[in-house]
């Protein structure tokens, strides 16, 4: 059997001498003049490319999820041989090669989609087995009404999702709490009120914070802002002594999550047209007025969007919660606690020589499903503000 490389390199050979020799032939049965012709010479290439290309690749990619076999790289080699052969043949002045390549790329398009919506199926089906799997060895009451936490490998666990989900939620209602007011604000100054030499300092300065990887905001809630939040706000009044807590991961991801507002709104509002701030301002709106009745209803649907992201996101954060919210799963009000959340506990779940029989295990499918749920919640709300509002201001 060849390696896997060759028939890659004689079809990337192929298509590329594909291209060349078709531009060639198609100016040569042309008599040297392309006005004959019923596309351009490098379109007729693009068509020999992919015609070459396509087909041989998606008998190399079936072939390959079938199993493949000792003859695949041989069969991928002909298929491009053939195709290489058929490409060149069929070039005639009247022939159609931007309609044939326009319907090449429209397929290349298509399975672009379909592999984009087939992995999102594949991954819902199989936390669905998985889950399925779980709630056949635990009571689905247990699971979802049950406020104790406290599994155990050898039996007798405790798998109650109410504490974990608590956590995920405190925290990350802080986080956009502290995240969605100072984005927006800071957007709406950069896109109404900055000079362009001030715009073109800050925002790259507030995009920063989102190449920050995780674990460095993870070390600053250790190190920084978690004592300092212990010893000026929590020991003083009596909130407790502990340096992770829930406001500790939240006010950091919080952090975190600003350039994910401010930037997408920033752009969203300032695709808002100048006429209609024009109009507003001709009619005697202040900048502030015109701010708040016009251009914001209008960029609504595009700030949803953005805050949308910024809750996924904070949902789903793990680096940032496990050094500064600790890992204890509780239910409380008090802010200055340690808690936990779900991603957290998934990936403690599945971490170490584990059986994928055991329900201890298995619950890591059914905490990813639960927060898949979540996540289709935030967008079906999402989706209804969006309507609502769009249709109040049209």
């Amino acid at each position: 059997m060849l390696p896997l490389y060759v028939p890659l390199l004689t079809i990337a050979a192929l298509a590329a001498l594909g291209y060349l020799l078709a531009v060639r032939r198609a100016i040569a049965v042309s008599g040297g003049d392309s006005r004959k012709l019923a596309a351009l010479p490098a379109q007729y290439g693009l068509n020999a490319l992919l015609t070459i290309m396509i087909p041989a690749l998606a008998v190399l990619i079936g072939g390959a999820m079938g199993g493949g076999g000792g003859f695949l790289s041989w069969v991928v080699i002909g298929v491009a041989t053939l195709c290489f052969l058929g490409a060149l043949l069929q070039i005639t002045p009247g022939y159609r090669a931007r309609s044939h390549a326009e319907t090449w790329i429209k397929l290349i398009l298509m399975a672009a989609s379909a592999i984009a919506i087939l992995t999102t199926v594949g991954i819902v089906f199989s936390m669905l087995f998985e889950t399925r799997n779980f709630f056949s060895q635990y009571r689905w009451q247990d699971f979802f009404l049950s406020s104790e936490w406290s599994p155990n490998f050898r039996g007798n666990s405790a798998l109650g999702i109410l504490p974990l989900l608590w956590g995920t939620l405190y925290i990350s209602f802080i986080a956009l709490v502290f995240a969605v007011p100072v984005g927006m604000f800071a957007a709406i100054y950069l896109s109404e009120y900055a000079s362009p030499r001030t715009r073109a300092i800050a925002k790259p300065a507030i995009e920063i914070l989102a190449g920050i990887p995780t674990i460095v905001y993870g070390l600053f809630a250790l190190i920084t802002l978690g004592p300092f939040l212990r010893d000026y706000f929590a020991a003083p009044l009596g909130f407790g002594e502990s340096a992770s807590s829930v406001m500790t991961a939240g006010l950091v991801m919080g952090i975190m999550l600003i350039p994910f507002v401010s930037s997408l709104s920033d752009d969203i509002i300032n695709a808002v047209p100048q006429a209609m701030r024009d109009g507003s301002l001709g009619l005697g709106a202040t900048k502030s007025e015109t701010i708040r009745q016009v251009v914001l209803p209008a960029a609504l649907p595009g700030v949803v969007g953005a805050i949308l992201l910024a809750a996924s996101r904070a949902i789903g954060e793990t680096m940032i919660v496990v050094l500064g919210a600790g890992a204890a799963a509780r239910l409380s009000l008090n802010p200055f606690e340690a808690m936990t959340t779900v991603t957290v506990k998934i990936v403690s779940q599945l971490t170490g020589d584990t059986d994928f029989a055991s329900p201890e295990t298995l619950v890591a499918f059914a905490l990813g499903l639960t927060l898949f749920v979540i996540t289709l919640g935030l967008n079906v709300l999402a989706l209804f503000i969006v309507r609502k509002y769009r249709e109040q201001y049209e």
